[in-house]
């Protein structure tokens, strides 16, 4: 525990460990990881059960205590100590973008490698043996955490007590092209239950996408903004908040009839930039990688959905979670790793994330939140999976968005009880 501060309903300390950047190598490399401890005041003392919160991603920082939404921190501090992971490359763990990674893009791609849900769980097994030593800990995972909770589950169960999964309950066997052919129909659906609460939107997206087409507009950063980029912000369609977010910031979209206005254009490249997690972009396709390349499977399998086509004046359709490789041609903050990312396209030894017969003989408990209506994650593969894993109990509910974890308290409460055979 290197320092601590309090504030209102927390008491947080500061832990960093040194790990080998490939795990199969110890003696190599190593990488700092960093994660905050999280108590509730006056229970610092307490021999309280550890709950190891593992966020979605990836390439995304742990959640930050009083600043980012976690409706389930107040619910897991009544019983918990709550460990808060920067997984490696992100947040204040041994960071890993275009200014720290090596100039050569071969070694900068061998080093990317290594930035996945297997390592992650290593990761977090070393820390576990720091701070409590042999006793197991909770894992609660949402999203890509989930992916990490189940490839925890496959690799190193015996350091779980129980397992807590969130809209993260990843296919066993499909890979990236799978994966996204299944994820374009679930973003059609999001964009038709978008435009169906704001109809008049359809009109004013087809007017930017017009508008970008024809005219030469910057964003702040001074990069151009393009119809395809701006496409992207249908990223956010899974997450409950965002539809009336979206809808406000198209609303004070034009300035006139003739210009975008700075306010709207601010907004979007906050929205559109990867600045602030590179290793999203880098490693989104990889983390559904076994054994194959993922060979930007995203554009490819766009091809297959004319529905998102930018040309003619039909209604535009925007695009979700998906990455494409001209991302690095548009945005600076990932320019100069276009050859690095083209290189973990390429890759195609990725090794496996799931041990299907460690999970067909599961004896942790473990539980899954379902979103029926999941954008992010498709709810057939997530039940393929539950099906695979001894045990496991889901919840499946179209109550929630994405976001229902951090939405309400009520999701973590309703997955506890199932795990203490009370729900």
């Amino acid at each position: 525990m290197q320092s601590a501060f309090r504030r209102p309903g927390f008491v947080c300390a500061d832990h960093v460990l040194e790990v080998p950047l490939d795990h199969a190598h110890p003696s190599g490399p190593t990488i700092e990881i960093y994660a905050r401890e999280v108590v509730a005041p006056g229970r610092e003392d307490d021999d309280l059960p550890w709950l190891l919160f593992l966020q979605g991603g990836p390439g995304h920082r742990a959640t930050r205590p009083g600043a980012d939404p976690g409706a389930w921190l107040e619910r897991a501090l009544q019983e918990y100590r709550v460990l808060l992971l920067d997984q490696r490359g992100t947040g204040r763990s041994t960071p890993a973008n275009r200014q720290t990674l090596p100039p050569d893009s071969a070694e900068a791609a061998a080093y990317l490698r290594h930035f996945r849900a297997d390592s992650v769980v290593r990761d977090a097994e070393l820390l576990r043996r720091q701070l409590i030593g042999d006793r197991p800990w909770s894992v609660l995972g949402q999203s890509f955490g989930g992916f990490c909770a189940v490839t925890y589950l496959s690799l190193a169960p015996e350091g779980l007590r129980e397992a807590f999964i969130t809209g993260g309950l990843p296919s066993l066997t499909a890979g990236a092209d799978e994966v996204y052919r299944a994820a374009y129909p679930r973003v059609l659906a999001a964009n038709e239950r978008y435009f169906e609460r704001y109809p008049g939107d359809q009109d004013v997206v087809r007017r930017i996408v017009d508008h970008l087409r024809e005219h030469d507009v910057r964003l702040p950063d001074g990069e151009r903004l393009t119809a395809r980029r701006f496409q992207t912000l249908g990223h956010g369609l899974g997450n409950s908040v965002q539809f009336d977010n979206l809808h406000y910031l198209l609303e004070e979209a034009f300035i006139g009839r003739g210009q975008l206005s700075d306010a709207f254009l601010h907004k979007v490249h906050a929205s559109v930039s990867y600045a602030s997690h590179p290793l999203y972009a880098l490693l989104h396709e990889a983390i559904y990688c076994q054994g194959a390349a993922s060979q930007w499977a995203a554009q490819r399998v766009l091809d297959e959905f004319p529905e998102f086509a930018l040309d003619g004046d039909g209604p535009v359709r925007l695009v979700g979670e998906m990455i494409y490789p001209w991302f690095f041609e548009e945005d600076p903050a990932l320019r100069p790793l276009r050859e690095c990312a083209d290189l973990l396209a390429a890759y195609d030894e990725w090794p496996a994330l799931y041990d299907p017969g460690r999970l067909a003989a599961n004896t942790v408990p473990a539980v899954a939140a379902v979103y029926h209506d999941d954008m992010y994650v498709d709810r057939d593969h997530s039940l393929q999976t539950a099906d695979a894993i001894a045990g496991l109990r889901t919840w499946i509910t179209n109550e929630y968005a994405h976001n229902g974890l951090s939405a309400d308290a009520r999701v973590l409460d309703r997955l506890i009880a199932m795990a203490r055979g009370q729900a």
